[in-house]
């Protein structure tokens, strides 16, 4: 049986359903004592957060193997692992050099079943332990230019690499600046969740004169 629900805004089991709001408890448990979002986004934990996830799988729900980079308090990676543990195919494996927010991450996927493994490692040391990815996301983690210096590796080594990165209202500012020294395919998904917010999806990523995987 599946359910819409509006809190989330997809289609899922009501086991999966258990699944989120058993990772909500835990979050608001460890959140207590812990920073894992702004304190002033705690109370719309559902809709500013959960929600926000979901939308990261509605845009590309295909399994595929993830990289989450700056896993935080599990936004959207915890949350895409938990949508992958439906569908019994798919992996996330989430970057995040913070020790007490890794123990959380793994306390997480222990509660929920999600398909992911936790890497307490950071970004910049990631693309040695992680050799391959479909798919990176981030949320609230950095500028677009660094995002993409931060997947430069696995898109050298795959040229279907997408990213897939929640931004804000400044979100033209930071691609205007990103294409000074990146070339990309761009596809903007505006968000469900805050007007002025949007996901970005990219694809053929490289730095500025290189050319394309594949070009002569």
């Amino acid at each position: 049986m599946t359910m819409t629900t509006p809190d989330i805004g997809i289609n899922v089991s009501r086991e999966t359903l258990e699944k989120l709001e058993r990772f909500a408890s835990l979050f608001q448990k460890w959140a207590a004592t812990i920073n894992l979002v702004a304190p002033s986004t705690k109370e719309a934990l559902w809709q500013r957060h959960i929600a926000d996830s979901c939308q990261i799988f509605k845009i590309a729900p295909e399994p595929k193997h993830w990289l989450d980079l700056g896993s935080g308090g599990g936004f959207p990676g915890v949350i895409t692992a938990i949508l992958l543990a439906e569908k019994g195919e798919g992996w996330v494996d989430l970057v995040e050099s913070n020790h007490k927010k890794a123990s959380f991450l793994r306390m997480a996927i222990v509660e929920t079943g999600a398909r992911a493994a936790v890497h307490a490692i950071r970004i910049e040391e990631a693309a040695r332990k992680i050799d391959h990815c479909d798919a990176i996301s981030a949320r609230a983690l950095a500028e677009l230019d660094q995002l993409l210096g931060f997947a430069a590796p696995w898109a050298e080594r795959n040229p279907a690499l997408r990213c897939y990165f929640h931004k804000g209202r400044d979100y033209r500012a930071e691609i205007d600046k990103a294409r000074g020294r990146w070339d990309f395919d761009l596809v903007l998904h505006q968000s469900a969740i805050e007007t002025d917010s949007v996901v970005l999806e990219l694809a053929n990523l490289r730095r500025k004169g290189q050319p394309a995987q594949g070009a002569e």
